[in-house]
This record gives C-alpha cells, structure tokens and sequence, in this order.
C-alpha cells in the first residue's frame, strides 16, 4: 500500500500537537506500508518530502502561501493509492489528489476551522479561505479521522451534510518510551528552578485556544510555595504576544518564582520538566483530545486540565487528574483545582502513578498505526 502522509508540520519543524501526531504515527506507519511523507520545508532524504511556499508569494496572506504548499504536494503524489492528510494547511491537497489522481482521500481532523474564530486574527480574510478549504475537504473525504469521541460529535455538527459512517474516532497515541519519568535535575538547575520548592508547569503555544491569560490570572493566589513554569512560544500574533507578556509582567509583580521559556526546549528536557511539576496545567478553551495531557501522565504527573472537548477522555477526573469546567468561575476553578493537588502530595503521586498507567495501556502508538491502515484497508476495499 503506498500512502502520501500530507502534514505542514515534521521533524525538526513541530511546533504542536498536530505535528506530534503526524511524527509518531509516520514512525509507526511505516512498517505497515510505503510511506512518503510531504511536509513543509526544502528537500527530500529518507521518505520525507519538503515543499515551500511559492516565491511569488511571499508577502501574501498566509492562506494564499499554503494553497500553493498543497498544489505542489499534490504535484508530487503521482503513483500513491492513497493520500491521508492534517490540518487544512495539507487538506485542500489531499482533496486535489483524490481529483487529479483518483485516488481515495483520509484526513484527520485535530481541530476545526469553524470553532476556532480567533484565527481572523492571525490570517485576517484567510480565515475564510480555511474554512473554505477545510469543509470542501470534509465533505468530499473518503473518511474523515476525529482525535476523540467528543470530536467526532463536533465534525459532525459543523459538517451536517457528512455522512456519519465516515467519520471514525482513532485517539491520539503516547510513545510511553520516550515519555517516561525521568528524575534527573541537571535541566532544572540549567533553567535556575529551586529543587526544594513544588511547581506548576503549562507547555504550549501562546494562542487563544491554549487558554494562557486564564493560567496567567488564575496562578495569582495558589499557594505562595508553588513556583510557576511556563514552557510557552510561537504566539499566533503580535497582539497575542503582548497580552501575553504584560500579564507575565504583572504575575511576576505579585509574586516570585515564575519563569516563562519562550523557546522551543529538546524533547529530553520537557520530560524531566514534566516529570517533576507537581501538576501539569492544561486551560485550553478548545481542545479536539490535547496530547500534552497524555505526555504529562506518561512522565507521572497529576493534571489539572479545562473540561473541554476530547480532554475528559484521556484526564480521568479524580484519577488521573482534575477537571475544571469552563465558565465565569473558570480562572477561580483553576486556583482551586491547582491548590488542592499541591497542598496533597499523596494525592497527587497517587494520580500520577494512575496517569502512568492509563498512557501505557490505552494510547500506544502501535495501536493507533494498525486501526489507521484497518481504515486504509477499508476505504480501499470500498474503492
């Protein structure tokens, strides 16, 4: 079976959790079948095939520069017998090829256009493009991929016009090997945290989604013990970006031990960091499943998350982790919900051994490749 796997984000350029996926799953993919990868980027070594924004193009609107990424992957996917794409930076090219190749069409939905409003800030009237490319893609897809149940439920209700039997939950996976407690501190102390005093940790983008000014304002009170960690980066625009930086500026007015790293650190090092937190906080506003939840139990660590979207499916509450639902107590809930983990160690080891083992048993990637080329292998047959 020769698959074109279509992915803005690959190794080395992953800068979320769509790209974690699509790393993992190529990884695991390619024992089951011949696999091309087409990402963004120059080149092409080893299965992995770079495409870049056309040159006429730069400078335009970021939509525009994608659509010309997806005509020269689908340019490039001659002889595949099917293509499987993520994101809608790679969808309108899986759409294309189905066309031009009249070859079968999968694509994974990690998030949706439609119920991510803020992006207009960040693409302005591309935005409408997205959506454009993302239900054109949907509707026409041969099976559509959600990350969660709680997914599945949301394709379909912004995409009436697909047929139910189409959409298939696959979660999101764990490589429990490489994410596993590490105990070392030699990170730690590079990054100049005290040993001897608990932390909170968030590890994601600075973007409306992610829920960062509720994390910002709800770490105010927790307990003056608890040092703050904010693993936080590649903010979606300029306005987001100094929202973000002014509210940095006033908790570390009200109190110490906060540290923002606003670069990308190697994975080894966001391992040891998870390992350690006392809690891992995950405020997302819109989440499809939120795989960071799962790296955080997979290193051991209890987790304090939004209860939204895929979310409950992976943070037990109450086993795992706890749920904090959204609303106007929403920041209140989250003070709360961090304190009760950090004033109860046992507890939150008790959770963490819990998080372990559920990231280990239910989310293998292995488990994820094989019911992914079961679909293969279905849509091919339906053909």
């Amino acid at each position: 079976m020769r698959v074109g796997l279509l992915t803005r984000e690959y190794p080395p350029d992953v800068y979320g959790g769509a790209g974690v996926h699509v790393e993992f799953l190529a990884r695991e993919l390619r024992a089951l079948t011949e696999l091309d990868v087409h990402c963004w980027g120059e080149g092409a070594a080893g299965g992995v095939v770079r495409h870049r924004p056309w040159p006429a193009l730069d400078g335009a609107n970021d939509a525009l520069r994608t659509f010309s990424v997806d005509l020269s992957m689908v340019a490039a996917l001659e002889g595949r017998d099917l293509v499987h794409s993520h994101t809608w930076y790679a969808n309108l090219a899986g759409h294309l090829a189905k066309l031009l190749h009249g070859i079968p069409h999968v694509m994974t939905a990690h998030s949706l256009e439609p119920l991510r409003p803020w992006k207009a800030e960040q693409l302005g009237g591309g935005y409408a493009l997205s959506g454009w490319a993302e239900r054109t893609a949907v509707e026409a897809a041969d099976a559509v991929i959600a990350v969660s149940g709680a997914m599945r439920d949301d394709i379909l209700g912004c995409y009436p016009d697909l047929d139910p039997a189409r959409v298939r939950v696959v979660h999101n996976g764990i490589d429990t090997s490489l994410y596993r407690p590490d105990h070392g501190i030699d990170v730690l102390e590079r990054i100049g945290l005290d040993t001897g005093r608990p932390y909170v940790l968030f590890v994601g983008r600075i973007t409306r989604q992610k829920g960062v000014p509720h994390l910002l304002r709800a770490v105010r009170d927790i307990d003056p013990a608890a040092q703050v960690v904010l693993c936080a980066g590649a903010p979606d625009t300029p306005e987001i970006e100094s929202e973000f930086r002014e509210l940095y500026r006033e908790l570390s007015a009200v109190r110490d031990g906060v540290h923002w790293i606003p670069q990308m650190l190697p994975r080894p090092d966001v391992v040891q960091l998870l390992t350690h937190a006392a809690v891992f906080v995950c405020p997302s506003v819109y989440e499809p499943l939120g795989i960071v939840n799962l790296e955080a139990m997979a290193c051991g660590t209890a987790v304090v998350a939004s209860r939204v979207g895929g979310i409950p499916e992976v943070v037990e509450d109450g086993g795992t982790g706890l749920l904090v639902p959204l609303g106007d107590d929403f920041e209140a809930g989250l003070a709360r919900a961090l304190d009760s983990v950090l004033t109860d160690p046992g507890t939150a080891r008790r959770m963490g051994e819990a998080g372990r083992r559920r990231a280990v048993g239910e989310f293998g990637w292995d488990t994820v490749a094989r019911r992914t080329v079961r679909l293969y292998e279905e849509v091919l047959e339906a053909g």
